[in-house]
């Protein structure tokens, strides 16, 4: 059975650094992305890297995300630094397979996690 497992959430003051885990078990693909869902807000795109390790942000978490993944703990990582409030939300891993391009709709994946939630505070 396919499963991905988030963890790392907590509440953190506003420029402070958490970092996301998601491990999958199972056949997930090989192309996982973090998507986000604030209060009030729909599902957004954060993160992705490909198969092939490409990597790609959304433009409000650029310069403070970092992407990564250990393929022998089939884990992916957020790294997320000099958080701010507006980062506040329910945080997702998805996956599914693709090598090349980081697709940034929920719509192309397959698998989701339960989600970790990120609280920061001002």
């Amino acid at each position: 059975q396919a499963l991905l497992t988030e963890s790392g959430g907590g509440l953190v003051q506003a420029g402070g650094s958490l970092t996301l885990s998601c491990v999958a078990s199972g056949r997930t693909g090989n192309s996982a992305s973090w998507f986000r869902i604030g209060p009030g807000e729909e599902r957004e795109f954060v993160s992705g890297i490909s198969g092939s390790g490409n990597t790609r942000y959304a433009d409000s978490v650029k310069g403070r995300f970092t992407i990564s993944r250990d393929n022998a703990k089939n884990t992916v990582y957020l790294q997320m630094n000099t958080l701010k409030p507006a980062d506040t939300a329910v945080y997702y891993c998805a996956a599914r397979t693709g090598n090349i391009i980081v697709q940034t709709s929920p719509l192309r994946y397959d698998y989701w996690g339960q989600g970790t939630q990120v609280t920061v505070s001002s």
